[in-house]
Parts: C-alpha cells; sequence; structure tokens
C-alpha cells in the first residue's frame, strides 16, 4: 500500500501546508496531491512543492482537460519531471459541463473521446518517436481546419520527456474507468468503499483486456480517503459528509451527476437523491446532515485510533488483492500520517 497526502486547491487565498508536507515525506509518504476547479491551479503549487522536497512525489489531482491543449500539458509534465528528477505524476480529469463551457469556455461533448485523444497525444510528445502529427474526432495536429493559415508545423518536443511518466486519470463511470484500464497508470475512484470493488471489476477487466499483458500489478486504484481521528464522532465525520454533499448534490446538474449515480450505486439511491434536492435548493447543511452516516464510515477513516486500526484491515485486505494500490488521504495531520504509516507501510 501507498500513501499519498490530499492538499487540494485553494480558497479565496492560498497557502500550502508546507510543515505537513514535509512531515509526510519524513514519515514515508509517498505523493502528496494538488487540486484545482475554478480558482488556484494546480501546476504552480506543485512546482512550490517540488522544489522545497527531495523525495516525495507530486501529483495533480487532478489538471482539468479543458483548462489546456495536450501539448501545453506534456511540456508542463515534462519540465515538472526533469526539473524534480522525475517526481512528477500528471493526474487528468475531464471535469463537467459546468465548468468547462461555463469557466474555460470550451464545449463539452465526448469527454471519453477527448480523454483518450488527450493522453495519446501526451503519450507521443513524451515519447518523441517523430513529429507530432494526430488525427482524431476532437484534435487534429497539425490543425488545417477553418480559420486557420495552413502553415501548421508537424514538430517534436526540444525537451526529452521520460517515456514511463505516470498518467491516473478521474473516473467513476464504467467508461472512464475501462479507458483508464486500458491506457492509464491508475485512476482516482474520488471515494470507495474498499469492499465494493465489484462497482469497478468488470470495467477495468474489459479495459484491460484491450492491451497486452496488463493486470492490477500495473494499475494504481487510488481513492481519496479522509481520515479524522477523535473520540467525537459525529464532529468527525463533518468534513467528510462536506465533501460527499458537495459532490454528490453539487457536482453536476440534476440529470447528469456522475457523483449522484456512483452513491446510489453505493447502495444509497434514497439518500443521494435528497442530498441533491437539497444541496441544489440552496439547503447545504440540510443535505451534509442528509449524508448517512454509514456512507462515511465505508469511505473514510473516522474515530477513535482504535476504531480506524479496525477499519483499516478492510483497506489492508483490498491492498493485497490489489484492488487499492494508493489511499490518498484528506485532513492528514501528522498524528494521522503517523497512524497509518505505522499500521500500512
Amino acid at each position: 500500500m501507498k500513501l499519498g497526502m490530499l492538499v487540494g486547491y485553494s480558497g479565496k487565498e492560498i497557502s500550502l501546508p508546507m510543515e505537513a508536507i514535509h512531515a509526510a515525506e519524513s514519515i514515508g509518504f509517498d505523493s502528496v496531491w494538488i487540486a484545482e476547479a475554478y480558482g488556484s491551479d494546480a501546476v504552480s503549487p506543485s512546482a512550490w512543492i517540488l522544489s522545497q522536497t527531495k523525495k516525495i512525489k507530486v501529483g495533480t489531482a487532478i489538471m482539468q482537460i479543458p483548462a489546456r491543449q495536450p501539448a501545453c500539458t506534456a511540456m508542463t509534465a515534462m519540465t515538472l519531471n526533469q526539473l524534480s528528477g522525475g517526481r512528477f505524476i500528471l493526474g487528468l480529469g475531464a471535469s463537467g459541463p459546468q465548468v468547462a463551457e461555463g469557466w474555460y469556455g470550451m464545449p463539452y461533448p465526448r469527454p471519453i473521446t477527448r480523454t483518450r485523444e488527450y493522453i495519446e497525444i501526451i503519450r507521443q510528445i513524451i515519447a518523441r518517436e517523430g513529429p507530432l502529427e494526430y488525427t482524431g474526432k476532437e484534435y487534429q495536429l497539425p490543425n488545417t481546419g477553418e480559420g486557420t493559415t495552413g502553415l501548421g508545423k508537424s514538430l517534436k518536443s526540444i525537451l526529452h520527456g521520460d517515456p514511463a511518466q505516470k498518467i491516473y486519470t478521474a473516473n467513476i463511470t464504467p467508461a472512464g474507468v475501462r479507458l483508464a484500464a486500458e491506457i492509464a497508470d491508475g485512476f482516482f475512484p474520488v471515494w470507495m468503499n474498499p469492499e465494493r470493488f465489484d462497482i469497478f471489476e468488470p470495467a477495468i477487466e474489459e479495459g484491460f483486456a484491450k492491451t497486452s499483458g496488463k493486470s492490477l500489478d500495473d494499475f494504481d486504484v487510488a481513492p481519496f480517503v479522509t481520515c479524522v481521528i477523535s473520540d467525537n464522532l459525529e464532529e468527525a465525520r463533518m468534513p467528510a459528509k462536506g465533501m460527499l454533499a458537495l459532490y454528490i448534490g453539487g457536482m453536476g446538474a440534476r440529470d447528469k451527476n456522475f457523483y449522484n449515480d456512483y452513491a446510489a450505486k453505493l447502495g444509497y439511491e434514497g439518500a443521494a437523491k435528497q442530498i441533491q434536492d437539497l444541496y441544489l435548493d440552496g439547503k447545504k447543511l440540510e443535505a451534509m446532515a442528509a449524508v448517512p452516516d454509514e456512507l462515511v464510515d465505508e469511505v473514510a477513516l473516522i474515530g477513535p485510533e482504535g476504531r480506524i486500526k479496525e477499519r483499516l484491515s478492510v483497506w489492508k485486505e483490498a491492498a493485497k488483492k490489489g484492488q487499492v494500490g494508493s489511499m490518498l488521504i484528506g485532513g492528514a495531520n501528522t498524528q494521522t500520517m503517523e497512524l497509518l504509516a505505522h499500521e500500512l507501510l
């Protein structure tokens, strides 16, 4: 089992918990992860952390595909990876139509096709086997379409990338998980009940079948796991409830919310609808309260140390089967990190 620390994205002011990140590095955590939404970006903090650490990896969970052309993302990944001695992990996500079209002004059709083409272009740029040429439904390089000069030239990266560069994707839909298993090195299922790998297994196996000899030994399932050590269960559950209410209730339109669908697959269809109704009506506190305690306890590590150790047995079993490769810990402090490292590393 590998352990990672989630930093996320900023509020109205950005600050990075460098003391906690240095603690994670010294304790033995494998990675630290930065996010972006529509405020702070994921690249600048990644560079900042890499410049102030020595061995911990830094990944993006995630860089949003609509925000950057694939060549820009490839350049960024190659640059950070080389400057850090191979410590950068590229995590990508399609985002959603609200952000893609409302914030970036990019259309959101065919997110699976766009993700596939995006990663294929990045891999081609990094491999440097020849000048960049690509003909897809979403991307054509060189671009000779309407409005272009016709002078576009096939180019090969000046900078040499590492063909072993790790690429992860954020997915929970069957099509997205299938694609990740086929072309990526791992995926983020956002949150996960380690006893319900059956939700992802068929799609993962279908993805593996499209490539040569790939298995869970080569593919990292890396869920986000909130961990709070406390004797007050009700209070300790609140950070996880806040996150779950946001995603189940607010990360998408009423009729197009992948996280709401995922909660239903986990067995909480009725609660998912109630959370969404409350959240979209502006009743965010009521939506948090509607998140079932059972769901929190299945996907997070909450409570006194003994309770957390007991629940970790399920995660350990999933790790033995290869069904979880990394746990990316949210809410981590030194006490939390030391407990998890002692139990899992």
